[in-house]
């Protein structure tokens, strides 16, 4: 019987053919070892195999070759140095091809000892006389300066890109400018200070920016994009130069690639700040309209990315898409995401001249089958209603009629907007309350029931029924989320102090359910802080509960105007979809000056727990509102902290040589609670606070409020108690 010899495995049979004396054969098992190290399978293995086929003519199985190397050069850095002399002989090579396909490879290959051999290659290829060659000659600078900044300084790399930007090709200098703005990105984020003696900051100077103006129209459109980010780079000299380059980059804005035109924008919105000729502005601006109009034509991800800058751009020019609102309108197929930032965009091209389209559009919205969509454009029926004071009764209409459809998330989503424009408009539509009123079945959702609440708490004293409205959530009080229960508990006491004949039952019911069954602390604060000032001052509780607020408004902006300056020059990159800027979500965690601590102009995080423990050891009940100082002149707070350290637990504590700050803290503290039973002691600030209660609603006629839960009486049990 024949034993079968074993397998050998494919990376045996695929340096058995890399070996093969036939050149067909070698050519084919590299470029099924490049498809399965495309397709992550460890070939590395192959290296020496696939290193001997670097020397050929046929160019195809040579950027294979490279295009592995670049893969594995970090893994096997030895071996790499086995391939220089092939990619200096490249380097040499009559067809420019190759000698660029050398150039970029051996850039790619980030291995530290292959570095200082791409010097002289890549000095001759920066001077070469293909213009392909220099032009990846030039990327190339960029890509060595990251792995070794000194070297690209010392052999005067820098220079020569400079004086590439005079190059006869357009894309030569397209890319030389890609180039010195890479390595002058990376210089000022290694040290961003002002100073220009670093040799590489690169600074745009008129003669530059002339260069560059007469290349922009010859560039391939990532040559364009590099040139115009270089170009809001320059701070122009005077208004003249500014309408120089206005003029110049406005052809830009008919380019088939959308980043072209987005950086064209960019150019434009930056230089256009300098401009004095109103006409001049007026006509840039009409000029950037149609092709943000074509933008819209794009794949939804584009589509997106466009609208988010729209947005910005509206917000800065508010005329510049005046009378482009059907562009707006969102289609049957639109995603959800490009749907929101039209409905987004739509509001603030709102007009009185465009707002009855946009409200029948809007309504037509409110009946699509996307829930969180309908949300949306209910939302922007009532942000219209606000911006545009005369078509808000128009909006009140259209939200009555989406409210007698009857469906759930529709009334409960009007019910919100509508709370908004009673908030705008006060006492001006109160006609709709009924019909709000009789929906109240209708609503399951805290933020509808809140806003309803809210609207009869504010219209009290003329709803008849306001007491059983309002009856029917203080039954259900604490079954309600928080935020019903606050609204609850302040549309109450506004009943209250509005009808105090016919509604002391309820107020006292939600009172004593709110101190007592409540489990929020937020909801019993409330309660106890209402039930004092009813009892106490009921003049003073109209004055809290029912002060006069200023009407809300919708801001035209969405960012700070300093944030908005500085994100209309990052057009066209995250930042200006994001809405952020760019350290916020790029780099390496870096904070900006004015977040730094100066030092002595904080008091020390120890010092901060010292005061932090005094004063919670020393605070008074939050239901006490007398004007006892502290007794026997005890000091409290900061002052505390000025006589502690007297002590020498204290002293070891705050210099920071404490060999066991916990025991230290107690030393300090443990005493504090024998201090008697003066104002700063929480068992004392109870017994004045409910002595002082025994009569509530004095002149009302109801009881005294409850105490407070036993667990406050005993100083012990107190948070701090533990020191």
């Amino acid at each position: 019987m024949s034993i079968r010899a074993p397998r050998k495995g494919e990376n045996y049979e695929l340096s058995v053919d890399l070996n093969s004396e036939y050149r067909d054969k070698r050519k084919d098992a590299i470029k099924r070892v490049i498809a399965s190290m495309t397709v992550g399978k460890d070939v590395s293995g192959l290296f020496p195999d696939v290193l001997k086929n670097m020397q050929t003519d046929d160019l195809e199985q040579k950027k294979l070759v490279y295009l592995y190397l670049m893969n594995y050069a970090k893994t096997q850095p030895e071996l790499v140095i086995l391939a220089v002399n092939t990619f200096v002989k490249d380097s040499e090579d009559p067809n420019p091809l190759v000698r660029a396909l050398a150039i970029r490879t051996m850039g790619c290959l980030r291995a530290e000892k292959i570095i200082d051999y791409l010097c002289d290659p890549l000095q001759r290829a920066l001077r070469d006389d293909n213009p392909y060659v220099r032009k990846t000659a030039a990327l190339c600078v960029a890509k060595l300066y990251d792995l070794k900044p000194e070297l690209v300084i010392e052999n005067g790399f820098l220079d020569q890109l400079r004086d590439m930007i005079s190059d006869s090709n357009p894309m030569v200098v397209a890319n030389t400018v890609a180039a010195l703005t890479d390595i002058h990105m990376s210089a000022t984020s290694n040290q961003p200070s002002d100073s220009t003696s670093d040799p590489a900051i690169f600074i745009i100077t008129s003669a530059i920016l002339n260069k560059l103006l007469i290349a922009l129209n010859e560039c391939s459109e990532w040559g364009r994009v590099a040139v115009l980010n270089a170009l809001a780079r320059y701070d122009a000299q005077d208004d003249k130069e500014s309408e120089h380059i206005c003029e110049r980059v406005v052809p830009q804005f008919q380019h088939v690639n959308g980043s072209v035109v987005l950086a064209a924008m960019k150019v434009i919105m930056i230089h256009i700040r300098n401009v004095r000729r109103e006409d001049l502005v007026k006509q840039l601006i009409r000029k950037m309209a149609p092709p943000l109009v074509t933008l819209l034509s794009s794949p939804p991800e584009v589509q997106w990315v466009a609208l988010r800058n729209i947005n910005l751009l509206l917000q800065k020019r508010s005329d510049l898409l005046s009378n482009e609102m059907r562009v707006f309108f969102c289609k049957y197929n639109d995603p959800l995401y490009v749907k929101i930032e039209k409905l987004d965009i739509m509001v603030r091209l709102a007009s009185d001249n465009n707002v009855d389209a946009l409200l029948s559009e809007l309504k037509e919205y409110s009946s699509e089958v996307d829930v969180d969509f309908v949300r949306k454009s209910i939302k922007a029926i009532g942000q219209t209603a606000i911006s545009i004071e005369s078509a808000a009764e128009r909006c009140v209409n259209v939200l009555l009629e989406l409210i007698n459809t009857r469906v759930s998330y529709v009334v409960q989503e009007a019910v919100v907007v509508m709370k908004d424009i009673f908030r705008k408009y006060p006492s001006t539509y109160e006609g709709v309350i009924p019909t709000l009123c009789a929906n109240l079945e209708e609503l399951d959702e805290p933020e509808a029931k809140t806003s309803l609440i809210w609207i009869i708490g504010e219209y009290a004293d003329k709803i008849d029924n306001a007491d059983e409205l309002l009856g029917i959530f203080v039954d259900s009080f604490t079954e309600e989320s928080y935020q019903v229960q606050l609204q609850t508990l302040t549309a109450v006491v506004k009943l209250f102090l509005k009808k105090p004949d016919s509604s002391q039952g309820v107020v006292q019911r939600v009172l004593n359910t709110a101190t007592k069954d409540c489990d929020s602390p937020d909801v019993r604060d409330r309660a106890y802080i209402y039930w004092r000032l009813l009892s106490t001052d009921p003049g003073a509780a109209k004055a809290v509960v029912l002060a006069q607020r200023p009407p809300i408004s919708i801001p035209r902006t969405t960012v700070s105007p300093a944030l908005l300056e500085e994100l209309l020059g990052e057009i066209s990159s995250l930042a200006s979809v994001y809405h952020k800027p760019a350290q916020t979500f790029v780099g390496h965690g870096r904070v900006g000056a004015d977040s730094v601590q100066r030092k002595g102009s904080e008091i020390s995080d120890a010092q901060k727990a010292l005061q932090t423990v005094v004063a919670g050891q020393q605070a008074e009940n939050l239901l006490d509102f007398g004007d006892d100082s502290a007794q026997d002149g005890q000091p409290s707070g900061l002052a505390a902290t000025q006589i502690l350290p007297s002590t020498p637990a204290a002293a070891n504590f705050l210099s920071g040589t404490s060999a066991n700050p916990l025991d230290d803290l107690v030393s300090i503290f443990g005493g504090m609670e024998t201090m008697g039973t003066g104002a700063g002691s929480p068992s004392a600030a109870l017994s004045p606070t409910m002595t002082s209660m025994s009569s509530p609603f004095e002149g009302f006629g109801g009881p005294a409020p409850p105490s407070q839960p036993a667990q406050n009486v005993q100083p012990q049990e107190d948070l701090l108690g533990l020191f």
